[in-house]
């Protein structure tokens, strides 16, 4: 485990101790209902975020239903990712399900804050966040967020996932320290997607987080914001 400073967002994952030589080569097929599936709950993320704007620019408050829902989504899509894209640390197919998985491999999750800054709201996501937003372009191949943490290739994170997975093929072993790196990066973006999702009014840092697990705060720890 390895101790971070605090943070309202943990996205953590756990590598496979055998991992199949070459599953990953179809794992972005068997992942297609999952694509279906979460085509639809980014329309609904949309709408949501758009509901949540309004509700904490009158009232300093993100209604707890309608932020466990999106961090619902986030963490799907961070489950699927991590499966079909981005590390394929886990040959353990991703649940169909909004809430967390304590047995699956991936994690993902955001402290519900109990006030937002109702100023704050009106530009974190669109001009406070254009740094963040250059940085996470290189890391996934886009210039700008635009699907969460989905990883759509011609980034520094498609690539080295693409060489993690050689390295599997040729050796039968996974290398930890290029998974390390990689969760680093995922940490990153998704803390970008939570802020820019005005799920937090926390700037994430420019910082690396690397490691398969870690726990930013006791909060997090001992409790999570979606559905149990």
């Amino acid at each position: 485990m390895i101790a971070v400073s605090a943070s309202p967002v943990r996205i953590e994952a756990s590598l496979d101790p055998r991992l199949s030589r070459w599953l990953w080569l179809v794992k972005w097929l068997l992942a297609i209902p999952h694509y279906i599936v979460l085509f639809f709950l980014w329309i609904a993320f949309v709408c949501v975020t758009v509901i949540a704007f309004f509700a904490i620019l009158f009232t300093g408050r993100y209604p707890r239903s309608l932020f466990e829902f999106n961090v619902g989504v986030l963490r799907w899509n961070w489950r699927v990712s991590y499966y079909a894209h981005t590390a394929l640390g886990t040959d353990r197919y991703p649940p169909f399900t909004l809430k967390d998985v304590p047995d699956y491999p991936a994690h993902f999750d955001v402290v519900y804050p109990e006030r937002l800054s109702r100023g704050l709201v009106l530009v974190k996501w669109w001009l406070l966040a254009i740094p963040q937003y250059i940085v996470i372009g290189m890391f996934v191949g886009d210039w700008g967020w635009a699907s969460g943490d989905t990883w759509r290739g011609g980034g520094v994170i498609p690539f080295l996932s693409l060489v993690a997975v050689i390295v599997l093929a040729v050796t039968a072993r996974y290398p930890v320290p290029l998974f390390d790196f990689l969760l680093g990066l995922a940490r990153w973006v998704a803390r970008v997607s939570a802020y820019a999702a005005l799920l937090t009014d926390q700037y994430p840092p420019f910082r690396l987080d690397m490691g398969g697990r870690t726990y930013p705060s006791a909060d997090i720890a001992g409790s999570g914001s979606g559905p149990k």
